[in-house]
């Protein structure tokens, strides 16, 4: 299947994207460890929250989801799940495999097998096994290459100390900090080398206060300290209501066709005290000559009538919109270099090779560097038509199909893997790209 873009002119509206996967998987998680009943609101419905969902379901929770309102109820069984021997297919979804490995490693007399599509049989997760061990837990790579499928088994006092890298994923140590609170016994976690995409343990810690879990954590996120049974628990009775915002990623390609066809896209429900930090690829907008006006809760990226420039910019804590701005760079004057970001050659594909090959359809001339990449636009366009491969990957799907709003005849292929994250995407981009 492919799908292929309409110009449009420069985009004009105003847009509410779907709730946050990143913070509605974290909210999963505590109201699924909670010791209370929970109703998030504002919650995505995509494929990787539907994988997590139907893992809980699986693992005997009791959860109710209605997508048109965008909620979902879940009861919560304190960490003690009802179904102690269970397989779990978490398909491509990073945030589950590696959420519930170590939620469930917390569990006493447990079997389980997690396990996913061939890519997430890819995708490293030595690192949070590594830990667990440390603190106790019988967790294991099935094939022995630190890899899933994981096999995790009946542990001994789960607790103490345990020293985690944060070079490949943050998401190991969010892990961590999810399941710590249930544990029996005090844990402290040490963080060894670069911490990568900072901001995300940030929302972790926030989401994991919401819910009532107390985590002592170091001004440098170095280390952290989460006392014995601190557990998700709240004093108020009745169910505990959590908003989840719209999601920041999403919001990034919004902005991108504002940027790139010369509009002013407003995003509502974000603003710049966002629990996510992709909210500040704004700032690499600004960076690039866009203006930028943050409100209460909205976020405006009008694009002035010159020429957008070239920049060199870290974009570790904000990596989820690498590929976002690469695309805005095809119309920037003069190159951009996105540096710091090795770690996404870990992603649903290798984020930088892949974006560095798809760019250079378009005439750029992209030089590939171990952690990222140097792109020099195209003094003019092809005339021929332009089919970009996705690589099973959302974000190269969402991201190309902005080249689109002002590159003739792109063309996307298997643009329904943005059901990973974003459903509805295409559907929205040709609704709101027509506002103008």
């Amino acid at each position: 299947m492919v799908k292929k873009i309409r110009i449009s002119g420069p985009v004009q509206c105003h847009v509410k994207p779907p709730g946050s996967k990143s913070i509605t998987n974290r909210a999963l998680v505590c109201a699924a460890l909670s010791d209370y009943n929970t109703c998030l609101t504002g919650a995505l419905d995509s494929e990787d929250t539907q994988v997590m969902l139907d893992a809980l379901r699986t693992l005997g929770l009791y959860i109710e989801h209605n997508p048109e309102e965008a909620t979902i109820y879940v009861k919560g069984c304190g960490g003690d799940f009802p179904n102690k021997n269970a397989e779990i297919h978490v398909a491509n979804s990073g945030t589950t495999a590696r959420f519930l490995t170590a939620a469930l490693a917390v569990t006493e007399g447990c079997n389980y097998r997690i396990y996913g599509k061939p890519r997430m049989h890819e995708r490293p997760i030595g690192d949070l096994i590594s830990a667990l061990w440390q603190l106790g837990a019988d967790v294991r790579s099935e094939m022995g290459n630190d890899c899933p499928p994981v096999l995790i088994g009946k542990n001994g006092k789960f607790g103490g100390n345990a020293q985690v890298s944060g070079e490949i994923s943050s998401q190991f140590l969010s892990a961590l900090l999810l399941a710590a609170p249930v544990s029996p016994s005090d844990i402290i976690l040490s963080v060894q080398g670069e911490l990568v995409s900072k901001p995300y343990i940030q929302m972790t810690l926030e989401v994991m206060r919401a819910f009532g879990a107390t985590v002592d954590a170091a001004d440098d996120f170095s280390r952290f300290r989460i006392a014995a049974n601190s557990q998700y628990a709240r004093k108020q009775g009745g169910t505990f209501c959590y908003a989840v915002e719209p999601d920041a990623s999403a919001a990034s390609y919004f902005f991108a066709a504002a940027a790139v066809t010369g509009g002013t896209v407003t995003v509502e429900g974000l603003s710049q005290n966002s629990l996510q930090g992709d909210i500040n690829f704004c700032c690499c907008l600004e960076q690039m000559g866009c203006r930028v006006q943050f409100d209460a809760n909205s976020t405006t990226v009008t694009t002035p009538t010159n020429a957008l420039q070239g920049i060199t910019v870290d974009m570790n804590a904000i990596s989820d919109t690498v590929m976002t701005l690469g695309i805005v760079a095809l119309f920037a004057k003069g190159p951009t270099r996105i540096t710091n970001v090795a770690h996404i050659r870990h992603k649903e594909t290798d984020r930088i090779s892949a974006l560095a090959c798809e760019l250079r359809k378009f005439g750029a001339t992209v030089t590939e560097f171990d952690d990222g990449l140097e792109i020099i636009p195209p003094i003019t366009f092809p005339d021929n038509e332009i089919e970009i491969n996705t690589y099973d990957d959302h974000r190269m799907a969402m991201s190309f199909a902005i080249a689109g709003l002002k590159v003739p005849d792109v063309v996307i292929r298997d643009p329904g893997c943005v059901a990973k994250t974003y459903p509805g995407f295409f559907d929205d981009l040709e609704k709101y790209a027509k506002r103008h």
